[in-house]
């Protein structure tokens, strides 16, 4: 359970703190004397004080946000709570104009928020700048779909590109384009199930490729190629993309918004209901936030300002009964079978960790037991691979190391299979035909010959790491030199 601590609270703070309530775990607040917190729900203790004092902190935290108004008074917060929490990750707001170097506040926090800054864009933007041109070139394209679109997740979608799909559905059919929500493959994760089911969600599961032809137009979320991660094929001409995974090829289609600097393709989209004034409705905005916490793991990973600001914008719309209940559905018996196979198995050199399960039944239970196996003492990599429907998948994940994991997954398997990601979560899907006559192989035999090239290839690789990946771009037409590799789904 996250422990987190408000140190402050000023004009923004109490917004910012409204929506930390909601992630879970334990918040505690330290804020003088004429601050407002006590009305918002999930704040567990709120001591009148200083928040530079450690005297009215609690013993242990884990994530320290500095929020009231004053530079200098933050200042002295952050430096005495990196004192007393060396190892807690700390963001601080800069608050007014500091009477110090502004650079000595970023000395002590992890992330420091300029705030005016962010105030003055914020107000310049509303009609002007790069946001509003994307979201009128959106709505263009979108208007001249003469017809239904197809809003294409990959497959087995996660949270992130089932929310994705529906908010750009909804925009779709403000502007008179009938949309449906699509995805090949299953949803097997069960938190995911809970969520379509809880939400009562109509997505379209298409098992005929050929169904896709009845659409007058294809859009792509949370991926950004045809053919790849998804059942299109890849010669599909594509309407509009939306992602924020880096590409590693080109991308092309009538309309591309490819930002790899938020947290999820979910802030994508809200920031776009946001600047069309459009109010998303309890199932569009319980998914949106879902998604964003999902792939920023409760916004402690990969997380930008702008995961934020979608957060504050969604959260007064949201059901969190739905939330809470989606977060504690059961467990089904492969994932458990999964994750005993990969304890069995595991191999483990320094501090990366690899394992192969064999056959496997529900792919989404590999990425489950790689989040699992990371938080094992010792180990800051976990790399877990099964195969099934003659194709193998590799789930990657990793946690405070220099690694960047989706290099060094496209490094090793790239070459023979599908291969990337991020630098904490990667993965890869190989032909299990590429290993020679498998056909004839009894599945014990074939799991070695599995975990021989994987582990092989990847502790080679890993001796010799990756360059950290290119980022994205805001360009309609994007092209890298770079071999085919698309980031796994969870």
């Amino acid at each position: 359970m996250v422990r987190r601590l408000v140190l402050g609270c000023g004009r923004a703070g109490e917004t910012v703190a409204g929506v930390v309530s909601t992630w879970g775990g334990d918040l505690h607040a330290v804020i003088p004397s004429e601050s407002r917190i006590e009305s918002i729900e999930g704040v567990a203790d709120v001591t009148r004080g200083d928040p530079a004092d450690p005297e009215t902190y609690p013993d242990d935290v884990d994530v320290v946000l500095v929020l009231g108004d004053d530079a200098a008074e933050n200042l002295a917060a952050a430096r005495q709570a990196r004192e007393t929490f060396p190892d807690a990750l700390i963001v601080a707001c800069s608050g007014g104009p500091a009477s110090e170097s502004p650079s000595a506040l970023g000395d002590v926090a992890d992330r420091v928020v300029d705030t005016e800054r962010l105030l003055t864009e914020h107000l310049l933007d509303l009609s002007t700048g790069e946001s509003a041109s994307r979201v009128y070139r959106l709505l263009h394209v979108l208007r001249d779909i003469d017809g239904r679109l197809a809003v294409v997740m990959h497959d087995n979608p996660d949270p992130d590109a089932i929310a994705s799909a529906l908010a750009l559905a909804h925009i779709a059919q403000t502007v008179g384009v009938e949309a449906d929500a699509c995805y090949f493959g299953d949803i097997s994760h069960q938190e995911n199930r809970a969520l379509v089911n809880l939400l009562e969600l109509d997505l379209r599961n298409i098992e005929d490729p050929e169904a896709i032809d009845e659409y007058a137009g294809i859009a792509l979320v949370d991926h950004s190629r045809p053919g790849v991660n998804d059942g299109l094929d890849p010669d599909t001409e594509v309407d509009v993309v939306i992602d924020h995974h880096p590409p590693r090829a080109p991308v092309e289609a009538r309309y591309v918004d490819l930002r790899s600097d938020v947290g999820a393709t979910s802030t994508l989209l809200a920031s776009h209901l946001e600047r069309l004034g459009l109010t998303p409705d309890r199932t569009v905005a319980t998914a949106l936030l879902y998604g964003i916490r999902v792939d920023t793991r409760d916004f402690t990973r990969e997380v930008s300002e702008s995961d934020f600001e979608a957060a504050a914008f969604i959260l007064p719309h949201v059901d969190e009964s739905v939330l809470d209940r989606v977060e504690e559905p059961s467990m089904g018996p492969e994932v458990f079978e999964t994750l005993a196979a990969a304890i069995r198995n595991r191999e483990v050199r320094g501090d990366v960790l690899t394992s192969g399960v064999g056959r496997i039944t529900d792919r989404d239970a590999l990425a489950q037991a790689a989040d699992r196996l990371l938080d094992m003492e010792g180990v800051s990599i976990t790399v877990v691979h099964g195969f099934m429907d003659e194709t193998i998948y590799v789930s990657g994940r990793a946690r405070g190391t220099d690694i960047d994991l989706g290099e060094a997954l496209r490094d090793a398997l790239g070459t023979i299979g599908s291969a990337g990601g991020h630098a904490d979560m990667a993965g890869a899907q190989i032909p299990l035909g590429i290993l020679g006559a498998v056909e004839e192989a009894s599945t014990e035999s074939l799991s070695n010959v599995v975990d021989d090239v994987i582990a092989g290839r990847l502790f080679e690789v890993l001796e010799n790491p990756p360059s950290s990946p290119n980022k994205g771009t805001d360009a309609d037409t994007i092209a890298f030199e770079f071999p085919l590799a698309e980031p796994e789904s969870e």
